[in-house]
């Protein structure tokens, strides 16, 4: 096949829950009532140590949080 990119030239995604947690002031087992996650799910995402995301998590987690997806969800590009 052409032009085909290795997927190490994609980049990653980065979840950042630590700094909208921080200016809304929430802590983790607050996040955890308002989301219904077990808190050892919520750390997960806080710590970006996800194998796959969940869509819904996340809304649920940007509906607590009142912040957009962009908020928490960023795209690192790879270096070349």
């Amino acid at each position: 096949m052409k032009n085909v990119v290795p997927i190490s030239n994609y980049g990653k995604f980065i979840i950042d829950l630590e700094t909208i947690m921080k200016k809304k002031k929430m802590s983790k087992n607050r996040l955890c009532d308002l989301t219904g996650l077990k808190f050892n799910a919520l750390q997960r995402y806080y710590k970006n140590t996800l194998k796959r995301v969940d869509l819904d998590i996340l809304a649920r987690i940007c509906t607590a949080l009142e912040c957009n997806i962009e908020d928490i969800l960023k795209y690192v590009p790879e270096h070349k």
